[in-house]
């Protein structure tokens, strides 16, 4: 019976991606709810059927005090026991059947899907982000968000019917059965009933807006201590403990400050709510006893007034807690959507068609990035890179080789001009296409927190363990996979390899990075300070590995150590983001230029990146 009700909702079932998601939350969460609305009809039909129920319990604890006092001890059972054995039968079956469904509806079919099928749909718009999304927040700040705007989601849903829906059928089903009696009696409920609603109008989106500002505060904790837990390495080497200690606690006491914000609306809530619901007892009892005492009422009547208006009283606790609990999840729910409601920066074009290459030549036509700036990047660059033509980037620091290399990736869209490979316009071409293509490896290279075969199957997610053991070997990684292990006894290719592959060294990072390009065997090459981490004896060794590895492709090859590209087919040397020089390397050392500067002026065989 459980299963049943977990599958009524499939939360991971297709749906249109949305690059511009609803930024209001009513429409924001009407479109994550749309699955639901078959559950959410159902669970108000149970919920108004539960209410009435209990309504009705009451009413009839009045029929039988009243009975009670007509027929007497001897007489009662004779007179009424088949109605009280019907009304028994109905509490012992017929009751726990309406609020075991409206339970399951709750605990099985909503609360736990609704979480995942938001923390799902979120996880999967924040990845198709692009990189420069992704650099301008903290990655503890984005998971924190993702992670708890979906529970946030799931219990104000779970409140609305839990509590929400039940409390006002049962303020409806209580005014109607104290008029039935009276219409006199519903005046003090009523008159309750609109100083509830105030309190809750004057407090409850005070302690939403408390509940905001207190999310957004632990996010920045989250944010703080993620940061110093990410570079440790620095913190250690720099000994900052003190001041990370201090950077944190910041964050923390000024959460500690909206904590105590909300906290004192909530207090002055209930102390609000002691003062109404005193009146409430007072009036209503009160008036019920002054109806029986005129004959107008029944002692049944001051029975069920007495039992509504002493359960409404312990009610009331538990539904402002559930409004506060529903605008605290708002505000969190309104928090995450600053990261998960963000339209996409950077999406494939409507007609775009994934790439098809031929040869592999790549152009730039005059090209210009400035990253909104008015200087750096890319100033007019035109330059075509041949099929198969292995080319090196040379240039000092900030002279835009990274920014070529990212607008070749589509990390950014060029501000200006055009990029293409063989012929195709990448706006024109997907952007998963365009990457599959393109192999790169990086100077400051990151692994995921998995084993090193997970690691390098990235580069060919169906490759055989064959495959994966031939591309270590053939970066000299193999040997030095074997002797891996990790804190859980995992050992070899099975071996974790920490958070951003911490746990290995910055050669053995690199190895296991060449590995995964090899692997992937994409047509375009890009080498970013590929060798930079390995040792000189290594070094010799995978340079002939990746000189077999560019066979046939076109490559690029950034560099500050020019011996590793002397031997490139052509050398691009950029300066303030042009292109001031560009051909052999024996050419450029005759021309006598920028490139025969560094060239000369190496010390240990890197670039000085001051020389002139």
């Amino acid at each position: 019976m459980f299963r049943f009700f977990e599958k009524l909702v499939d939360p991971y079932q297709p749906y249109p991606d949305d690059d511009v998601p609803p930024t209001r939350l009513w429409p924001f969460l009407a479109d994550y709810m749309r699955p639901f609305r078959s559950v959410l009809m159902w669970t108000l039909l149970t919920t108004f059927a539960v209410t009435v129920v209990e309504i009705g319990l009451i009413f009839y604890t009045g029929r039988v005090v009243d009975l009670l006092e007509v027929s007497g001890p001897t007489a009662f059972l004779s007179d009424h026991g088949v109605e009280l054995g019907l009304i028994a039968a109905f509490i012992l079956l017929l009751r726990p059947i309406a609020q075991m469904l409206n339970a399951m509806l709750l605990n099985q079919a909503l609360l736990p899907n609704i979480a995942t099928l938001v923390r799902w749909r979120s996880h999967r718009h924040v990845l198709r982000q692009s990189v420069a999304w992704f650099q301008g927040d903290f990655a503890g700040r984005i998971a924190n968000r993702v992670m708890q705007t979906a529970p946030a989601t799931g219990e104000a849903v779970f409140q609305i019917f839990d509590a929400l829906v039940y409390a006002v059928i049962y303020l409806i089903g209580a005014l109607l059965l104290l008029g039935g009696t009276d219409p006199r009696l519903m005046l003090p409920l009523a008159a309750w009933g609109l100083a509830y609603i105030v309190l809750c109008i004057v407090v409850i989106p005070r302690i939403g807006r408390a509940s905001k500002d207190f999310s957004d505060a632990r996010s920045a904790i989250t944010g703080r201590i993620v940061d110093s837990y990410t570079n440790i390495q620095t913190v250690k080497l720099f000994a900052h403990t003190r001041e990370e200690e201090a950077f944190a606690g910041e964050a923390i006491e000024h959460a500690r400050d909206k904590f105590q914000v909300q906290m004192r609306l909530i207090t002055a809530m209930e102390l609000g709510l002691l003062l109404i619901n005193g009146l409430l007892i007072v009036a209503v009892i009160g008036w019920s006893i002054a109806l029986w005492q005129q004959g107008i009422g029944t002692v049944g009547t001051v029975a069920a007034a007495s039992a509504l208006v002493l359960r409404l009283n312990s009610m009331t606790g538990w539904i402002m807690w559930a409004l506060s609990s529903f605008f605290q999840n708002l505000g969190v729910v309104r928090e995450g959507m600053e990261t998960i409601a963000q339209p996409i920066d950077l999406t494939d074009a409507p007609d775009a068609s994934p790439l098809h290459l031929k040869g592999g030549e790549i152009a730039f036509h005059d090209v210009s990035h400035h990253y909104g700036r008015e200087a750096g990047g890319l100033d007019r660059v035109n330059l075509t890179i041949r099929p198969g033509e292995r080319v090196g980037l040379v240039g000092r620091s900030g002279a835009g080789k990274s920014t070529l290399v990212n607008l070749l990736l589509r990390f950014h869209d060029a501000e200006s001009g055009r990029i293409t490979l063989d012929g195709q316009s990448l706006a024109d071409v997907t952007q998963d296409s365009l990457r599959q293509s393109v192999g790169m490896v990086t100077q400051d290279t990151s692994l995921l927190h998995r084993s090193v075969r997970e690691n390098i199957r990235y580069g060919s997610a169906d490759a055989t363990e064959a495959e994966i053991i031939a591309a270590a070997k053939r970066v000299e990684a193999h040997e030095f996979i074997l002797d891996l292990g990790d804190m859980n006894g995992r050992t070899g290719y099975d071996a974790h390899v920490g958070e951003r592959g911490v746990k290995l060294s910055g050669g053995q990072r690199q190895r296991i990075a060449l590995a995964r390009v090899v692997l992937k065997d994409a047509p375009i090459l890009i080498l970013d300070e590929a060798t930079s981490a390995l040792d000189s004896e290594v070094e010799a060794v995978i340079q002939d590995a990746l000189y077999g590895l560019m066979e046939g492709k076109t490559v690029i090859a950034i560099a500050h150590r020019l011996s590793t590209i002397a031997a490139m087919d052509r050398i691009v040397v950029l300066d303030t983001g042009r292109i001031v020089e560009e051909g052999t390397h024996d050419a450029l050392i005759a021309q006598g230029g920028l490139y025969a500067g560094f060239w000369s002026r190496q010390s240990g065989g890197f670039l000085n990146a001051a020389s002139k």
